[in-house]
């Protein structure tokens, strides 16, 4: 049986002593200036963080894709980045441009559009094996800077604030089977559905009910989501967040309305990236509201879904 947990502590200890972007920027972490707001009953970190510029401002339209290479392809990848295979579909890599103190990325071995449908049980399948980890999923329009490239990334559990807040929310028991329960969170800062389970088969059966349930833009092939996800003696759990928008208004307005934040899974679950230092100074609860407000599900959003399931 593989020690992933072992294996990734050897890893990351060896490519920050023979790659300088992640060491520099591993050890810049050590110093990184944080905020601390409460938005509703949530737990809200502002990170300023200079070196997430590549991920914030990620061009990610079509065009933009196509006119540079794959960085998460093998042949793309530095010379000096080793991985861990995941079975025979997965690398384990460390992620050069981190959020957490132990940050990876997980991608898959074929160059193949970034999609969850089929794979949310090969996510659930590897948190079981990084049991110290969150697995989290950007949509490829929420977040994802490699859209083209299906990925997973990881960090260290107790980073995010969801992982301890989602206790403190109204919980409503959506649907449930024999060793999974689908859940809808309110009251926290933005709108999630819980998948709790003890068997990964039925909280994919779960999973694709709600997947179904939710609307895919015109023009897309998945609806817009994010997905955290934990493993912990035996039980997942599946956090879902349903998404209306990119990016919010003030990534592209002129001016002090300007605040280049690009919300990803890391954002849903409690920790906002500002690149920026401007916006770290400037940014305020109201923001981060109004920010989620825009880009996250309102409640006639949740209704409909809730519909949908009926």
């Amino acid at each position: 049986m593989n020690n992933y947990s072992e294996q990734v502590e050897k890893l990351i200890e060896q490519q920050l002593v023979v790659w300088q972007t992640p060491r520099d920027n591993y050890a810049a972490l050590q110093n990184v200036e944080v905020k601390e707001f409460k938005v509703k009953r949530s737990t809200i970190k502002v990170q300023f963080n200079p070196a997430r510029i590549v991920s914030s401002a990620a061009k990610v339209d079509n065009k933009s894709l196509k006119e540079r290479k794959c960085f998460l392809c093998a042949a793309n990848r530095p010379e000096v980045q080793e991985g861990i295979a995941w079975g025979e579909n997965y690398t384990i890599l460390i992620n050069p441009f981190p959020i957490f103190p132990k940050h990876l990325t997980i991608p898959c071995n074929d160059h193949t559009d970034q999609r969850i449908l089929a794979r949310i049980g090969d996510m659930m399948a590897i948190a079981k094996d990084l049991p110290g980890y969150t697995l989290f999923y950007n949509g490829p329009k929420c977040g994802a800077s490699a859209p083209d490239h299906m990925h997973f990334q990881a960090g260290n559990r107790g980073f995010l604030g969801f992982e301890t807040d989602y206790l403190a929310a109204d919980k409503k028991e959506v649907i449930s089977n024999a060793c999974a329960t689908l859940s809808l969170l309110s009251g926290l800062a933005n709108a999630a559905f819980l998948i709790e389970a003890v068997e990964i088969d039925a909280a994919t059966e779960l999973f694709v009910t709600l997947y179904n349930a939710l609307e895919i833009p015109e023009g897309e092939e998945e609806p817009m989501l994010n997905i955290l996800c934990w493993s912990e003696e035996g039980k997942w759990k599946v956090a879902v967040f349903p998404r209306r928008k990119h990016r919010p208004a003030c990534y592209s307005a002129e001016g002090d309305a300007n605040i280049l934040i690009s919300p990803a899974s890391v954002d849903m679950g409690g920790v906002f990236i500002t690149p920026l230092e401007k916006d770290f100074k400037k940014i305020t609860a109201d923001d981060l509201e109004q920010i989620l407000d825009e880009v996250c599900l309102d409640q006639s959003g949740v209704e409909k879904i809730l519909n949908n399931l009926k």
